[in-house]
């Protein structure tokens, strides 16, 4: 919901940075990868109840996710393939962020953290199932042109997401609550993308004089 005003904001204070990297040589898939193990790091420390530096993991892993994309478009070399590793490493870490806070109080946080990746499933599939149909049928990006995948806006989107773990990391002894009003959301927005992903598939579909599955 968030992510249509705060991506374009991000993307000016970034631009020392891609410079520095860009003069280095290093490369948005490299930038990726790093910036997925630096990620995960957060899922042990979550485990050993060490919060800050948990939250530190985390926020570096969003700085290399906007790094990434930023990279590629000022070397002018944006891929397929890249936009494929980002988003597939992204949905690992943001599991790997609630898997951590199951291992830290597992009597308190399993069962919301199980929710909540139950949530997680939802919104990807919604995601990327979309996104597949979209590619298929050349739809276009009107406020996402930045993104690798055209997909539908939801209530809980990138934005939403690194706000959610943020809050965990900071108020961890009410992670149950939170991450059972953040599941809620989740749940909310795959119900609204799979509604909003059907009627404009058949849309098209019936435009086109299409019918049934293929």
């Amino acid at each position: 919901m968030l992510d249509r005003w705060t991506m374009p904001r991000t993307q000016a204070p970034l631009g020392p940075l891609v410079k520095m990297l860009e003069r280095c040589k290093v490369t948005p898939d490299q930038v990726t990868l790093v910036g997925f193990l630096i990620g995960l790091l957060a899922l042990p420390l979550l485990a050993v109840q060490a919060y800050g530096w948990a939250l530190a993991a985390i926020l570096l892993n969003r700085l290399a996710d906007g790094l990434d994309g930023a990279l590629a478009r000022r070397r002018g070399t944006p891929s397929d393939a890249g936009g494929f590793l980002d988003i597939g490493l992204d949905f690992v870490f943001y599991a790997a962020v609630v898997l951590g806070f199951a291992l830290a109080d597992s009597e308190r946080n399993a069962l919301p953290a199980a929710l909540l990746l139950f949530a997680f499933i939802g919104t990807g599939t919604s995601f990327l199932a979309f996104a597949i149909m979209a590619a298929r049928h050349d739809l276009e990006r009107p406020r996402f042109q930045r993104k690798a995948f055209y997909y539908l806006h939801g209530l809980t989107e990138g934005t939403e997401t690194v706000l959610a773990l943020v809050a965990f990391c900071l108020w961890p002894a009410h992670f149950p609550v939170l991450a059972g009003l953040f599941a809620a959301a989740c749940l909310l927005t795959t119900a609204t993308r799979l509604w909003g992903g059907y009627h404009t598939l058949r849309a098209i579909e019936r435009g086109a004089g299409v019918e049934g599955r293929s």
